[in-house]
């Protein structure tokens, strides 16, 4: 098993470093922050492939880290001949006794360790060239690529095969596997499984017979006879159509996967992606003890997620697993035990939660998890009226800008489930703020209930300090005053108990609170809204 990974200057990444869980693994990020580098650079350290290449063919200078690049370059500019920059990828394994070719100090760490690294740098053999290269520094805009070369190397120093390494890796990207090879193996595990010889033999019979058919069916004899006329034009030799069998079981790769009747290329990008990681698996998983899946979710129904989902769990056991996804779902079912939120320089886990908090989202999958993970800042409200009136709140505060305009999501736990979300926060030092209703209780009796949580600095809880006003409607009733409200909401009400009734009925609840926010005229919000959104 993979125990860690260290990447230097490879693409995102100029210097990171991430410890994997044994099983499985769940990349999150923010767009762009390298989860999809990161699977890439385990498979590329594991192979010493990229795209399908040797990554001597596939180095380029847009694969070195940006950052380094600019440093490397300004210190160009600057008179200095500095060392060009190098790409390293290690990958540390747990010893045992098949590792002990791989053990040394060959790493960014300089320590006594197990491992493979694959290490992109300059080449001596490029010297005289690369003295005429720096030569006009202020023509250099990109690495010098061309004059590097690529090891594949144990941490021992040595040159290494895929033969050499105790772990194999498989590469799942639904949107890379080519339809055709998905299919073609597909149907050779049916025959493998299904035939005998002697039906394998009656297949490649059947199939000749038809070629045979094919070429005696008047139309194309008429087509071959018009392609024969033209010998001389392009060949001595006369020319014709036929279906080709010189391979012994053709039939086998020219038979095309239907389901439902539907030629595969044909259904939904979803049925596409879902059959594809399934075949993968069920191609290399067996073979394999490193799975790596990019974003399974895509194209996906719920119900469609969910049985991928169990098969990819069911698969893959006792296998390390790196899954990147963008769906709370896939987080959800496959454990936030395993959830790993990546920055520029490590991985974050949020394992350390609570069992009864894994549990409760892993039963709920319905709930936003990542919304809460990916944020900048979270507000935490427990229904749809107060999340409508928490964003005009800050809309009004803020020149008009909504809130997740600038990183901040207004999460609707639905229920009071706060403390669920809270430790999922605490963990990760979110910038959290609860509004919530007192329901008639004493000033600072909510917030006592809470007190694990806002010994952290980050994380505040805001209630209406006043027990007579229980809830959200009667708080904004309030802050406000019946006539405004009367006009944004088109109604007469006479008194404010008949208001707050008509503002609390089921009926109206989120009616009111969707007026309220789309009006053109602005209310006076509750003091702990405001100080919430502040």
């Amino acid at each position: 098993m993979i125990e860690k990974i260290m990447i230097k200057n490879y693409r995102a990444y100029q210097d990171f470093t991430l410890e994997f869980n044994d099983g499985m693994n769940i990349i999150v990020g923010d767009n762009d922050i390298g989860k999809s580098t990161l699977l890439e650079a385990v498979n590329l350290a594991l192979t010493s492939k990229l795209n399908g290449r040797p990554f001597a063919f596939e180095l380029s200078p847009y694969l070195f880290n940006s950052i380094a690049t600019e440093e490397y370059l300004a210190k160009l500019i600057a008179g200095e001949k500095p060392t060009p920059p190098e790409i390293v990828i290690d990958l540390f394994f747990k010893e045992n006794g098949e590792t002990g070719l791989l053990k040394g100090s060959n790493n960014l760490t300089g320590n006594d360790a197990v491992g493979v690294r694959i290490k992109a740098s300059m080449s001596s053999d490029y010297t005289v060239e690369y003295e005429n290269f720096i030569s006009e520094p202020a023509k250099i805009k990109l690495v010098p690529a061309e004059y590097y070369s690529v090891e594949w190397l144990g941490f021992s120093g040595n040159g290494i095969t895929m033969k050499s390494l105790p772990s194999s890796p498989s590469f799942i990207d639904a949107s890379a596997i080519k339809l055709q090879s998905g299919a073609d193996y597909h149907l050779q595990s049916i025959i493998k499984e299904h035939l005998d010889p002697k039906e394998r033999v009656e297949l490649s019979r059947t199939y000749r017979n038809t070629r045979e058919e094919f070429a005696d069916h008047d139309s194309v004899k008429a087509i071959n006879v018009k392609l024969g006329g033209s010998q001389g034009d392009v060949s001595d030799r006369s020319l014709s159509l036929a279906i080709d069998i010189s391979q012994r079981y053709t039939w086998e790769s020219s038979l095309v996967a239907h389901l439902d009747g539907m030629p595969f290329q044909y259904v939904g990008n979803g049925e596409q992606n879902t059959l594809k990681i399934l075949l993968a698996l069920n191609r290399r998983a067996e073979d394999s003890n490193v799975i790596l899946i990019e974003e399974p979710e895509n194209h996906l129904s719920f119900s469609t997620l969910n049985m991928l989902v169990a098969k990819i769990a069911k698969k893959c056991i006792d296998k390390q697993v790196l899954i990147s996804t963008h769906s709370s779902y896939v987080l959800n079912k496959l454990g936030m035990d395993s959830l790993i939120l990546l920055t520029r320089t490590t991985g974050i886990r949020i394992g350390q939660v609570p069992n009864e908090t894994q549990d409760y989202f892993m039963k709920l999958s319905g709930y936003d998890t990542l919304r809460l993970v990916l944020a900048k800042k979270v507000i935490l409200v427990e229904g749809p009226s107060d999340e409508l009136i928490v964003q005009r709140a800050y809309m009004d505060a803020h020149a008009g800008r909504l809130p997740i305009d600038d990183g901040v999501d207004v999460i609707n736990v639905r229920g009071l489930s706060f403390k669920r979300f809270l430790d999922i926060a605490k963990l990760l030092k979110k910038p959290s703020r609860v509004v919530t209703d007192n329901d008639g209780k004493p000033d600072g009796a909510v917030e006592a209930t809470y007190s694990e949580y806002t010994t952290e600095p980050m994380i505040e809880i805001h209630v209406g300090k006043d027990p007579l006003y229980k809830t959200l409607e009667p708080q904004i009733l309030h802050s406000s005053n019946r006539e405004t409200l009367n006009r944004i909401l088109g109604t007469t009400h006479a008194t404010d108990e008949l208001l707050v009734e008509h503002m609390k009925n089921k009926n109206n609840k989120t009616t009111v609170a969707l007026r309220i926010f789309e009006s053109a005229e602005t209310i006076t919000m509750p003091e702990y809204i405001v100080d919430a959104i502040a």
